[in-house]
């Protein structure tokens, strides 16, 4: 597949060359706009119409024309707009129309006075203001022009957009058919939740944190539970989600040591890619595919597996999935404290952004073992320090990056 199975690949190169092999694998479907959140958009969403459809009050007031105002005598009322009852009576010169915001303006207005700026009186509406053509008008396709593109193919379609299509008219949307993924945790010392720990047993958290993600990317999730370090029942569970799902992702079962079934499964059932990552926390990631999905191996430690599918599984199911996915902008924060760190791997410390005195600073939240959950649970955004760099003393800059939808 193009790589040194061997070497310890930085994050870059791995995420890049993973990418370069994905193609979106998904057919699309037509939905209703209601069902329609949080799926990607397969087309591309042109306007149907002009927004606004017609000239319009942006604010309560009064509807004139400039030439109206030249002798500076109050100008009678005409009559009213409101939205969805446009005036449409004669305008007789020298006279103001009453309007509402939204309504459309009444063909000839070249101003909307707000009411604020003007005083009415037995002989009609006195202006205070001198105003200007266009004022507090806004005009037909001011927002969006007919046939001008609104949405791109490739968007999570958010809370942000329905309402948008809506306001075009849009009452169905073609989108893709989510993916599906299939996962299950490794290891004899796995328990379920429910079940009494017998001395070295520990409960199977990874599970629950990657169908959590799965689910916050709206994916569909096979779960195939736990699979214990038997090779039969490893291979029974890797045919099945080949023939049944996009991807698989496994946690446990990759780190130098450990019965290394998977390894050989996947080297028996379809192909590595890569095998270590020059990250902290993170090193044992493995990547690769098998005849019809593609394989995604997560380490054990649950911090370790939390880092790994948010930095590189993330954007490369997204990829799957016909999604153009962009990671939260990093940004620059004093050290609030001295951090530890040896160079060597590229290293995401799990901190506490927040404002100071002198703008970001970020603290550590305690134990960066990869095991050590809380660390992760506590925090907001990842420390990133670079591969080459050692230990930071406080008030150096650090790059941060803010936790994305994915983790919040």
């Amino acid at each position: 597949m193009g790589f040194d199975t061997g070497a310890l690949l930085p994050l870059d190169k791995a995420l890049q060359g993973m990418l370069e092999q994905l193609s979106c694998r998904c057919e699309t479907e037509q939905l209703p706009l209601p069902q329609a959140l949080d799926r990607i958009l397969a087309e591309e969403i042109s306007s149907p119409l002009s927004v606004p459809p017609f000239d319009n009050a942006a604010m309560d007031g009064y509807a004139l024309r400039l030439a109206d105002l030249a002798a500076g005598a109050p100008l009678p009322v005409a009559g009213k707009a409101f939205a969805g009852q446009p005036y449409e009576g004669e305008w007789p010169a020298g006279h103001c129309i009453r309007i509402m915001t939204g309504a459309p303006v009444p063909a000839g207005t070249e101003a909307v006075v707000m009411q604020e700026e003007t005083q009415e009186g037995a002989n009609g509406i006195t202006f205070l203001t001198t105003p200007f053509l266009g004022q507090n008008i806004r005009r037909r396709g001011e927002d969006l022009a007919e046939g001008s593109r609104v949405l791109a193919s490739g968007l999570r379609l958010s809370p942000r957009e329905l309402p948008l299509l809506a306001s075009l008219g849009i009452a169905t949307v073609t989108v893709r058919r989510p993916l599906k993924v299939a996962i299950f945790s490794t290891g004899d010392e796995l328990k379920p939740l429910g079940t009494p720990l017998a001395h070295g047993d520990i409960y199977d958290s990874n599970r629950y944190a990657v169908k959590a993600m799965l689910t916050r990317m709206g994916i569909e999730c096979l779960d195939l539970g736990i699979i214990p370090d038997d090779p039969a029942q490893l291979r029974a569970a890797f045919i099945q989600a080949d023939r049944e799902a996009d991807a698989l992702i496994t946690t446990g079962g990759v780190s130098v040591g450990e019965a290394d079934f998977t390894k050989q499964l996947l080297e028996e059932l379809g192909e590595i890619g890569f095998w270590k990552l020059a990250i902290k926390p993170g090193k044992p990631f493995a990547f690769g595919r098998l005849p019809n999905a593609w394989f995604f191996g997560l380490p054990g430690n649950p911090v370790s597996a939390m880092v790994t599918f948010d930095q590189l599984v993330q954007p490369a199911l997204a990829k799957l999935a016909g999604h153009h996915f962009a990671r939260p902008l990093p940004l620059q924060a004093m050290a609030a404290e001295p951090l530890k760190k040896a160079p060597g791997r590229l290293d995401f410390q799990r901190g506490i952004l927040s404002l100071g005195p002198n703008g970001l600073e970020v603290r550590s939240t305690g134990s960066q073992d990869s095991g050590v959950f809380s660390s992760l649970s506590r925090a907001n955004c990842y420390i990133v320090l670079e591969q080459a760099r050692g230990k930071v003393a406080a008030g150096e800059t650090v790059t941060v990056e803010p936790f994305s939808g994915l983790l919040l």
